[in-house]
């Protein structure tokens, strides 16, 4: 069975510190991290592409597990809206060149934001499962630096650039289980792109996660037979402190199992719940981790992982 073997990342060093941008907006520091919950956001530098941050991620999975070559990749997924230049080509291609994949590669994207990765984790299962291919290459990256606006107090403290990559294959010791997905199309008004410049109404975005979130997760652990009590982390996409506080607070059993990590990362969009797993999850001793993604469409994708 197809699952996660190795998770790898690049978050990059320089960036924006959010007490300055908090001054400038007079937000204090229980704004920035009791709401926001980063006190530090990562940029990409400006001569970087999309491509690049994919490729430094890909080349650290590399480095961290010598025995995966090059050449032994035959599926190659990068989950992001904010693509190489104007999004065509498909960014995955670009990537595909930049590292030296060789061509009989399936490389591909999915135009999807924060449930981006849910989504991306069962796309490539099944896609490897019905293709019959050995090693798969789920990469996320989705730099917001490209979209939004410094002078927009709603977004401009919440987003940090990083990618990161899953490799995925046969006797992996992170299994996928049960997942739930969903989309509310009627809420695309409220996170969307116009003239180039990413707007957010982030009322009605916190609304929707605390509506819909819980209430999934919910779902999901009925209808895989488990109580809240057997699963051993929640790792939910890191929209803001506030909303991953306020998830946690509908799980009275134990709040403190959903994992917050965003203060040196921000809102990293599809990368954010790879880069829990990667921190928190694979070095852990875990047998079972509820993941869930939720945002731009409006769309939600939730999921049960387990160590086999």
């Amino acid at each position: 069975m197809i699952g996660i073997k190795s998770i790898a990342s690049y978050v990059p060093t320089a960036g924006v510190d959010n007490y300055a941008q908090g001054a400038k907006f007079a937000k204090d520091e229980e704004f920035i991290l009791g709401k926001i919950g980063s006190a530090f956001l990562p940029r990409k530098d400006a001569a970087q592409e999309t491509s690049d941050l994919c490729v430094a991620a890909v080349n650290a999975l590399f480095a961290n597990n010598p025995e995966l070559q090059r050449d032994a990749i035959d599926a190659l997924i990068v989950v992001t809206q904010n693509g190489d230049e104007e999004g065509l080509p498909h960014t995955a291609a670009i990537v595909q060149d930049k590292l030296g994949l060789p061509t009989h590669v399936a490389a591909f994207d999915i135009s999807l934001g924060c449930s981006g990765y849910v989504y991306g984790l069962y796309a490539m299962k099944g896609f490897m499962e019905a293709a019959g291919l050995k090693n798969g290459l789920l990469v996320t990256a989705d730099p917001y630096s490209k979209i939004v606006d410094p002078e927009d107090r709603n977004t401009t403290m919440l987003f940090g650039d990083a990618a990161t990559v899953t490799w995925m294959a046969d006797g992996a010791p992170w299994q996928l289980g049960k997942a739930k997905f969903g989309t509310d199309g009627s809420g695309a008004p409220h996170l969307k792109v116009s003239d180039g410049v990413f707007f957010m109404n982030g009322r009605q975005v916190f609304n929707f996660a605390l509506l819909k979130v819980p209430a999934h997760l919910h779902e999901l652990l009925e209808e895989s037979g488990l109580e809240e009590s057997q699963i051993d982390a929640f790792c939910i996409h890191q929209g803001s402190a506030a909303i991953v506080d306020a998830v946690a607070r509908r799980f009275e059993g134990e709040p403190e199992k959903f994992i917050k990590d965003m203060v040196e990362t921000g809102n990293t969009v599809s990368s954010s719940i790879p880069l829990l797993l990667e921190r928190h999850v694979l070095p852990s001793t875990w047998k079972r981790v509820a993941l869930s993604g939720f945002g731009v469409g409006l769309s939600w994708g939730s999921a049960i992982i387990h160590r086999d």
